[in-house]
């Protein structure tokens, strides 16, 4: 009996408890049926969420790009794997077919070879989307390298941070990158970013741009020449299961990021069949997810999860909003997309635009529609969902972390119920608990609490890179034998859960995960800056966006306030990214806190909220009279 494909409810209520009753058994006969095995494992899984150890498929060998390219090449060969759909709309889209795609991944794979990479060392990829973001990927898992993407948005001082804590000893780059109408110098920012890192002795440049940069001698090498004198052939490297197949970096809420370490098995065979379910995928079908490569959703849904599936998946390099708010409905109706996967953010950026626009398109193509990143409010669902989907096509409002590695709470389409604001029921597999305050889990339903799972799925990240300590710390210390997701959620009368929103200090903006610290950390390094405080407030494109409480050293200082925000902001995307420049700044002549010294960022974020009906007691702060002030003065 082959559970891979769910097509009604009674059916995923089966697979569902079957996969709960029956972890190993279920996994297990996924494992075989659907995947290309050098040898087969000799145990399931082995886990202990007190250490904590997860390994699943033990003593297995595989490469996963044979199992995302090569066993294609009979079948598929012609068919397109990558469609890639540049920035300006007036370029062509190109065709990547599984076997080109074969071809050029051996060609990178050999270049990289001959740079000296070996198995188990760590590539940085810093890359716009381009088909040698892809390949690059594919590449390094040919050979068994491991790979870090950074999303090309970030700082110099992000990209060296990252580089630094993989000790990566090659960087992947281009020579810049289009944005709409702009485009960003992406080589300087790495040369910035090298400048302390010692560890890094090549960094290999694509061309995009065509602009004229600096090439330092002995360690920038143009890409291309590389590639076209290498061969197509390649023998893919043997790896066991649980070898790392990549590194990405998440916002903790603490100010260094967390390297989460995938491994290769597990990842493959959950990121394949949650794709192949969750997007109800078909074999002609045209996959389109708007995410960036340089985030978990793009790793998993535009590369891994779908070259599983032998599908055929759009990389997509432009903006919503680029030549016009049309772009997106351009692309489904020149390449006939069957499933749409985007954020929240551009659906309300989108709608604030009004349905017109949509009325030019043909998006009859249209099956199932996604999205991903945070929870999706009730307006720009019902937007979403009459406009974009005419009522025809379910939305899969699908919750996961980068720590999952896949969809864990969604609903299959065609199959759950939807229910506007909901991601619905845990995906097969998967285990939730709701927890209390006094560390209870909480039964039945119309309960809510904090979002754990109580058993391991195949895709879970498997430790932090270099710190395994912090990883346990951060996951499976708040409650005995449970994974903590960091997040708030609540059941409703029939068992579906809605996400509330996070529970620790990152907040989500424009579906990115944002941490507190570092964010404070930038800004305080202004000379003018005694202390300041971050929270989030709700923002109707973004979702939440960031507003600031900032303390100056010199109160009477006659500086220009307007100038000083401009300061901050730019020390912030220097330090960080554009991504997390304030929305606010109040300055103020101090920050309410505890006795003990601790600034109370929940009176903080309800002024910012405009909630100020009900702030608790004020009495025991250290510094009351500061509240009022604040109030006063809250933009």
């Amino acid at each position: 009996m082959s559970n891979y494909h769910i097509k009604h409810l009674e059916e995923y209520f089966q697979v569902y408890r079957k996969s709960v009753r029956e972890p190993e058994k279920f996994w297990e006969e996924i494992a075989e049926e659907h995947f290309l095995w050098r040898k087969k494992w000799d145990s399931v899984l082995k886990w202990d969420f007190k250490t904590p150890e997860v390994t699943w498929f033990e003593g297995a060998k595989l490469n996963i790009t044979e199992n995302c390219i090569d066993r294609h090449l009979a079948t598929r060969g012609d068919k397109t794997a990558i469609l890639f759909e540049p920035n300006d709309p007036k370029d062509p889209a190109e065709h990547i077919t599984y076997r080109q795609l074969y071809e050029r991944v051996n060609q990178f794979a050999n270049v990289l070879k001959a740079e000296g990479v070996k198995k188990g060392d760590r590539v940085c990829i810093y890359v716009p989307m381009i088909p040698e973001l892809a390949i690059s990927i594919l590449a390094c898992a040919r050979i068994g390298a491991i790979h870090s993407v950074v999303f090309a948005g970030f700082s110099a001082t992000a990209l060296s941070t990252r580089i630094n804590d993989s000790d990566c000893k090659l960087v992947i780059t281009s020579d810049g990158s289009y944005r709409g109408a702009k485009t960003i110098d992406l080589k300087g920012i790495v040369d910035e970013a090298l400048d302390s890192c010692p560890g890094v002795l090549t960094v290999l440049v694509a061309k995009r741009i065509q602009s004229d940069i600096v090439m330092k001698d002995g360690r920038d090498k143009w890409l291309q020449p590389l590639l076209d004198a290498a061969s197509k052939e390649g023998d893919a490297e043997i790896m066991d299961a649980e070898d790392p197949l990549f590194i990405l970096y998440t916002s903790g809420s603490t100010g260094q990021p967390k390297g989460m370490v995938h491994t290769t098995a597990g990842y493959m065979v959950y990121t394949a069949y949650t794709f192949k379910n969750a997007f109800q995928y078909r074999e002609n079908d045209v996959y389109w997810c708007t995410a960036d490569i340089g985030w978990i959703t793009g790793h998993s849904y535009i590369v891994y999860g779908p070259l599983a599936n032998g599908a055929t998946t759009v990389l997509f390099e432009g903006v919503p909003s680029y030549p016009d708010y049309g772009r997106f409905w351009d692309v489904v109706q020149k390449h006939k997309v069957s499933q749409f996967y985007t954020a929240p953010t551009a659906i309300r950026a989108l709608a604030k635009q009004g349905a017109e626009i949509i009325e030019n398109y043909d998006l009859s193509s249209l099956k199932v529609l996604g999205t991903v990143g945070e929870p999706i409010n009730e307006e720009a669902w019902h937007w979403y969902n009459e406009n974009v989907g005419k009522g025809k096509s379910p939305i899969i409002d699908t919750w996961w972390q980068t720590e999952n590695g896949g969809i864990m709470i969604t609903p299959i389409p065609y199959v759950t119920p939807t229910k506007p604001t909901y991601a619905t029921l845990p995906f097969i597999g998967i285990q939730p608990a709701l927890m209390g305050d006094n560390g209870e889990e909480l039964i039945g339903n119309q309960v809510e609490g904090r979002l754990c799972i109580k058993f391991p799925w195949p895709s879970i990240a498997r430790t932090i890179w270099g710190d395994h300590k912090r990883y346990k710390e951060t996951y499976f210390t708040a409650y005995e034998n449970m994974y903590f997701t960091g997040d708030g959620a609540l059941r409703d009368e029939v068992g579906y859960y809605r996400i509330t929103g996070r529970v620790d200090d990152v907040i989500i903006v424009s579906g990115h995960n944002l941490g507190t610290a570092p964010i404070e950390d930038a800004i305080n390094e202004h000379p003018a800056v005694a202390e300041s405080a971050i929270v989030g407030f709700p923002h109707d494109i973004k979702g939440s966006a960031l507003y600031a409480y900032v303390t100056l050293k010199d109160v009477g200082e006659s500086r220009d306030h307007s100038n000083l925000k401009k300061e901050i902001n730019q020390l912030i995307s220097d330090r960080i990214g554009a991504i997390a420049k304030l929305e606010k700044i109040q300055f103020t002549s101090g920050l309410p806190k505890t006795r003990s010294g601790k600034i109370m960022r929940r009176i903080l974020r309800k002024i910012a909220e405009k909630d100020t009906s009900n702030l608790g007691d004020t009495s025991t702060l250290l510094n009351p009279e500061c509240v009022e002030e604040i109030i006063k003065n809250a933009l």
